[in-house]
């Protein structure tokens, strides 16, 4: 064990019977926390690594009357109009740690994001779901970014080693390559994100360099890593679905070995969770792909040899 004392991890989702996100029926431990503030991203409430705050006016209970919430939060957090219902203050809301109002909330419309586990909380819930996986089954880390929760992931991987799990990784690389090679030693299929290739576009949409993500994928081939290793990218209209940034791709697939990859079609299923955390989804408008788009892309990475992936028809 790296650490006699076990780790502690914020997690703020774990979704067992998944089918999408490795080979057979999985279960998916969503971390929180993300170095990358993607502009599309689905999960915005990964970003943060500590608890927070969700509001869905959508469910709120206001116009049958419930006061619940402004009556149980003491720093004035949230307030009322009559006219338009609640409204948060997300400056005041950002800084608290008690979270008296999601607990007489009873229609949900409020919640905390992110849940703090142990090692053996989490392995108990894996070991729960183990029946539930058949022979390729497992479990599949992401996020925001697991491998940000270094020693947590590190401690879980190697008791996971130790029962014989699965394990896969959704991740950006984007943590320094000593930490990242040494967590790999632990996986046995990895999809890493690969945003775009120019550096320039991919701080623009991802708020960092792509310099750390692509260094890590080629020291896996490097140091002859034995794992599955899939890119992925979600193809996003005037950000990275030019045929050059395809070729680009292909150019790096090629000089590091690597033979599949994961186009994923843009969608807008996490502009409620935008909303829900006071932010503005910068994707409103905009970002959208054809299917015949995305197949024309296919055939580019076919013709080069490139297994490609459509969205989720894939072979795990």
């Amino acid at each position: 064990m790296t650490n006699e004392k076990q780790s502690r991890a914020l997690i703020f989702d774990i979704q067992a019977f998944s089918v999408h996100d490795g080979p057979g029926c999985r279960t998916n431990v969503f971390f929180s926390g993300c170095p990358l503030r993607c502009k599309w991203c689905a999960n915005p409430e990964n970003f943060e690594t500590k608890p927070h705050l969700m509001f869905s006016d959508k469910v709120c209970k206001w116009k049958n009357g419930c006061r619940a919430c402004v009556k149980r939060c003491k720093k004035n957090g949230v307030v009322f109009d009559e006219i338009s219902g609640p409204k948060i203050n997300w400056k005041i809301c950002s800084e608290c740690t008690s979270f008296e109002c999601t607990k007489y909330c009873a229609a949900h419309s409020l919640k905390v994001c992110g849940k703090y586990y142990s090692v053996d909380e989490l392995m108990n819930v894996l070991i729960r779901d183990s029946s539930n996986w058949g022979l390729d089954g497992g479990v599949t880390f992401s996020g925001g970014e697991p491998l940000l929760q270094y020693d947590f992931l590190l401690q879980v991987l190697e008791k996971c080693k130790e029962k014989m799990i699965h394990t896969a990784v959704e991740t950006s690389a984007n943590i320094p390559s000593e930490k990242f090679w040494n967590l790999m030693q632990y996986i046995n299929f990895a999809f890493v994100d690969v945003k775009n290739m120019d550096d320039e576009k991919h701080k623009l949409g991802t708020g960092v360099s792509n310099k750390q993500t692509l260094s890590n994928i080629s020291m896996l081939k490097e140091k002859k890593w034995k794992g599955r290793l899939v890119l992925r990218y979600p193809v996003i209209a005037n950000f990275n679905d030019s045929i050059e940034n395809a070729q680009k791709i292909i150019k790096f697939m090629k000089q590091n070995n690597l033979f599949e990859i994961n186009i994923l079609k843009f969608h807008r299923l996490g502009q409620s969770k935008w909303e829900q955390l006071g932010q503005k989804y910068a994707y409103e408008i905009g970002g959208d792909v054809s299917l015949d788009y995305m197949n024309k892309l296919q055939e580019l990475y076919l013709k080069n040899d490139i297994i490609c992936y459509v969205a989720d028809n894939t072979s795990f």
